[in-house]
């Protein structure tokens, strides 16, 4: 088993930094220049900045660890270790290096990062000092986050990331966590260079999937950068590109339906009452929880990723320099994915239990469905699939969805700088960019869609949870010892669209006036504009029952049988799990299914406009002051105080989808009806003054203390500041959900501490060790109302349905749900509200019933955001770097230890806020680098976090478990021009795993690969 736990790993790095202190400790640092005050003097002081090109892995973090001790606050980052070579192929994988930086990775890379314990949405990215925008789009509804994926972004062109950790006056607001800042090469700064580099890259994971789905072994990596000055040094060009093609997969089980959650046998999981035929059943007063579904997926993803930056620089006089530069980057996926699964009726036959107070099943049972249609009741099989006299089997379905997704990102950016040094005293530039962020689908199938399909073969079917992967067993009928193609049909479909799309104007003057050698104010106003637009539809078939045709309607060769279970190899026990599957053609599925039924393409295409669509506009501006001055007592001591400004007014006008009716679509699942939309606008604003002190005393020519104080802000989610109410198209027996914002609402404020001490030993060998603490206020919780909207009403507790049970249904019996939809369909299909489709393979009426005038009102919980809950964040950040002397080797290490009151109540079953993405983390390098070898060894570990307050369906909470990974890369420099590199991301090929409120309660136990990747660089 490759999956790591946390108290090994942390004993592990913990002795390591340790041993390392022998002389003292480290951490990767800050940018490629010798002073960097600030993020608004990146562009306004270029003498200063992106001078020093350093090669190699020593020299790179030597420039990293003089940035951080001139720097004024606390400042870490990294530098490329040439033009053209970052450490890490992903500029997330590389920051994650730096004290108290996580990452979140999706399909097994880096995209988001938390610092300090703040999640992504409140750290703001900046490139070459200005604001980003950011984009994302979601599966199932519209995007609500201002997180930056980086993701999107090659690191070849990248000459450095600064991540500013506390707050000062000059440095644009959004950051409560860190401001990053991304900066490139400036021609007249690197003056002439050329190199190109290739590469060709195997993903292991490709090997991993059935052979329908397996892309290119190795594909291929291409990337250059040119630069050159002309007219005596005053004009200068660069261009740099790269393009990245990659194929890769991964591979998931557990229950992606979420979990039941109950205690005291609550209504309505009173028919899953554990106390009937359980082993170790919960208490009374014990929570306990039930799996919706069991899940295996396979994944297969192929992606294109395009960068390109020109930049032009004219110098008209020494004292003068224009910039105008232009970014773009592109990153296009293709995804396939094929599922089994089973969806269980919440009605366990026989279970075992983990003890409280959060007790989850150990096994989990189900027997086959029995129905006795002479007396229309229903009852359980045996453990057998044998039914009782008079009663004839049901065979329940192993559900194998398909998806065939392809979405595209784009970031583009155009910018103009002007500095001008007015004398030996002052200073001023000016700098505009506008830039724009989008998602969204690159097919015309959609950003994502799903075909379900199913055998109904299903008899007693269990779980075993006991183990980190979930082992599903099923019972087939009798005398069936395998599913058959001929036996396949369509159930199901959804189509959707996701789309956002976010535009940063921003215009910004600044200024410096140096009063003496050591003293010197800065000055700056700013105005920004962000619009931001996210929306969503889709077009779904549910009855999940057999829509779309019969099994007849579909030819044996559409399907491509497999065993899904020997896709899990890296987890024990996973071998034992029924696994046979079937894929297919999406796109000739597909038209299967439109044939099916009766041609209807419109039904299995996404909709041509949007349901959701919300349109948010922020005006800000600021202004800020910095006084800085160094007082030479026996013991220097530099000065930073300033106070910004900012105020942001807000629009906020969002398309509400009107609903119009509710439907009762199968057993378990409503639907939610909508009419025409409509907008609504919203109008917020606010305003704040924040304070910042920076002090750093130089104890000795080796020695500095660091103390920092500052306030700073984080924006709302997008969701939170939407102009209207939505409604969660998909709805529950008990109801249904949704949201509605706040334009409002007040940003996060927090009041940011930080204490540091750095010692500078030796040669590129440091330690340091840091304080820091955050008093944020605002957090934006969440308040559910529960509301009747649009006077829904819904069929259950309605007249047909108490009628069902005046005829025979019983409550809490194991078909109860079935039985009442039986009976409306059997007295009133064709009368208004009730449409019958068909019935299913196992004798169930497939259709609608909708809620009719009379009919009880529906509820829905509603989520409204409001500023209520505060938190301190506290933790502390050890550093050491280390340089063995003239013998190349040389190691950095560092541990964070994060802490909160914000911590999530497992035992609490209602809503509840907690902070995400709170948790530990450590890095571990050694190197070698000397003569023409340079070899890295980097080990990165992130102890278990809460990702998630809700699971698919429900409040939940949803834990990452910690999992570290061992990078390792070598290169050889074959002569001055030409140089060999190979790395490994992943090398001990680790598996990652998510889980609830216990650890038997597994959201995803996820299988991955290694990488491996063979390149070389020209250099001109």
């Amino acid at each position: 088993m490759k999956h790591m736990h946390a108290a090994p790993k942390r004993r592990l790095l913990t002795t390591a930094l340790l041993l390392a202190l022998a002389p003292p400790l480290a951490a990767q640092t800050a940018d490629d220049t010798a002073q960097s005050p600030d993020v608004a003097q990146a562009q306004g002081e270029p003498e200063t900045l992106d001078t020093i090109f350093v090669t190699g892995i020593r020299a790179s973090l030597e420039s990293s660890m003089n940035l951080k001790r001139d720097a004024q606050g606390v400042v870490d980052g990294i530098v490329a270790e040439d033009i053209g070579k970052f450490p890490d192929t992903n500029l997330a994988e590389s920051l994650q290096r730096i004290s108290g930086v996580s990452i979140d990775r999706t399909m097994g890379e880096g995209s988001r990062v938390t610092v300090r314990g703040v999640g992504p949405d409140f750290n703001l990215v900046l490139l070459n000092g200005r604001q980003m925008p950011a984009s994302s789009i979601e599966a199932t509804n519209a995007s609500n986050s201002r997180a930056f994926d980086f993701a999107n972004l090659a690191s070849e062109s990248v000459s450095g990331v600064e991540v500013y950790k506390t707050s000062r006056a000059a440095t644009p607001t959004g950051g409560i966590g860190a401001t990053i800042n991304i900066k490139t090469a400036r021609p007249l700064d690197s003056g002439p260079l050329a190199n190109v580099g290739v590469k060709a890259v195997h993903d292991a994971s490709v090997d991993n999937l059935p052979g329908p789905m397996r892309g290119d072994s190795w594909t291929g990596e291409l990337s250059g950068i040119f630069a050159d000055t002309f007219a005596d040094g005053r004009l200068g060009i660069a261009l740099s590109g790269s393009y990245q093609d990659r194929d890769f997969g991964y591979n998931e089980g557990g229950v992606a339906g979420g979990w039941y959650g109950c205690r005291r046998w609550c209504d309505p999981l009173a028919q899953a009452e554990p106390a009937a035929n359980a082993t170790n059943p919960p208490g009374p007063d014990d929570n306990y929880s039930i799996p919706q579904n069991l899940l295996y997926a396979v994944n297969s993803v192929q992606r294109q990723r395009t960068n390109g930056q020109a930049t032009l620089q004219w110098a008209p006089t020494d004292r003068v320099t224009a910039t105008l530069d232009y970014t773009y980057a592109e990153n296009r996926i293709q995804a396939r994915r094929h599922e089994l699964s089973t969806w269980f009726n919440l009605a366990a036959s026989e279970t075992s239990w983990t003890d409280g107070p959060n007790a989850s099943p150990l096994s989990y049972t189900e027997y086959a469905g029995c129905y006795n249609p002479a007396t229309d009741q229903w009852t359980g099989s045996d453990n057998a699939n044998n039914c009782p006299a008079g009663f004839e089997p049901r065979w329940g379905d192993l559900a194998m969805a398909g998806s065939l997704n392809a979405t595209k990102n784009e970031n583009k950016s155009l910018g103009f700088n002007v500095a001008w040094e007015v004398s030996d005293s002052l200073d001023l530039e000016f700098d505009y960019h506008s830039s724009s962020a989008e998602s969204g689908a690159d097919s015309p199938f959609g950003s994502n869609n799903v075909i379900g399909t199913a055998a109904f073969v299903r008899g007693v079917t269990n779980v075993d949870f006991s183990g980190d992967f979930p082992v599903l067993s099923v019972l087939l009928p009798p005398g069936v010892s395998t599913v058959g193609a001929d036996q396949m049909m369509v159930t199901g479909s959804s189509f959707r669209n996701s789309y956002m799309k976010s535009e940063v104007d921003q215009g910004q003057a600044r200024g410096t006036f140096r009063f003496a050698d050591y003293s010197r104010l800065d000055f700056g106003v700013a105005y920004t504009e962000v619009q931001n637009r996210t929306a969503y539809h889709f077009t779904q078939r549910d009855d999940w029952g057999g829509f779309g045709g019969g099994a007849a309607d579909y030819a044996d060769d559409l399907w491509i049988s497999d065993d899904i279970s020997r896709y899990f190899d890296q987890f024990p026990g996973s071998g034992d799990a029924f696994g046979q599957f079937f894929l297919f053609d999406f796109a000739r599925l597909r038209d299967a299914a439109i044939a099916a039924r009766g041609g209807d393409a419109a039904a299995y295409l996404p909709p041509d406009h949007f349901s959701t669509d919300r349109r948010t506009t922020e005006k800000s501006k600021s202004a800020y002051l910095q006084w800085s001055n160094t007082f030479d007592f026996s013991m220097p001591l530099n000065v930073a105080v300033g106070v910004r400004y900012e105020e942001t007014d807000i629009t906020s006008s969002a398309l509400v989808p009107i609903a119009t009716g509710l439907l009762w679509t199968g057993n378990n699942e409503f639907s939610v009806q909508f009419g025409d939309p409509d907008f609504t606008t919203l109008q917020g604003s606010y305003d704040y003054w924040l304070p910042s002190v920076d002090l750093s005393l130089e104890i000795t020519d080796s020695m500095i203390l660091r103390g920092s104080y500052g306030h700073s802000i984080g924006r709302p989610q997008w969701n939170h500041i939407q102009g209207g109410q939505t409604l969660d198209s998909f709805a529950a027996y008990e109801g249904g959900t949704g949201a509605q914002g706040d334009p409002g609402l007040k940003p996060l404020e927090s009041k940011n501490f930080d204490l540091s001490f750095e010692w500078y030993y030796g040669e590129g060998s440091y330690l340091s060790v840091g304080y820091f603490r955050k008093d944020i206020d605002n957090y934006i919780g969440t308040s559910v109302v529960e509301i009747s909207p649009f006077e829904l009403t819904t069929p259950v507790g309605g007249a047909y349905f108490n009628e069902a049970i005046a005829n025979g249904c019983v409550e809490g019996g194991i078909d109860f749900r079935g039985c009442v939809r039986r009976y409306i369909f059997d007295n009133y299909a064709g009368t208004p509200g009730v449409v019958q489709t068909g019935v299913g393979t196992d004798g169930q009426p497939l259709g609608t019933i909708a809620g009719m005038p009379g009919d009880p009102l529906a509820v829905f919980r509603v989520t409204v955001p409001v500023n209520r809950d505060s938190s301190q964040l506290d933790g502390w950040e050890l550093n050491v770097q280390h340089m063995f002397g003239a013998s190349g080797f040389g190691m950095s290490a560092n541990y964070t230890i994060v802490d909160s009151d914000l911590t999530y109540d497992d035992y609490n079953l209602f809503e509840q806020f907690a902070l995400v993405g709170l948790s530990d983390s450590a890095n571990l390098v050694a190197f070698y680098d000397k003569g023409p070898w340079q070899i890295r060894a980097a080990y990165n570990w992130r102890d278990r976090f809460l990702s998630s307050t809700y699971d698919s369906w429900r409040p939940n909470p949803v834990y990452i478990e910690d999992y570290g990974q061992l990078d390792v890369n070598v290169s050889y420099q074959v002569n001055e021009n030409l140089s060999l590199h190979a790395e490994a991301i992943n090398l001990t090929d680790e598996t990652m795993r998510s889980h609830g409120r216990d650890e038997r309660q597994v959201f995803y136990a996820t299988q991955t690969g290694p990488r491996y990747m063979l390149g070389l660089r020209y250099k001109f």
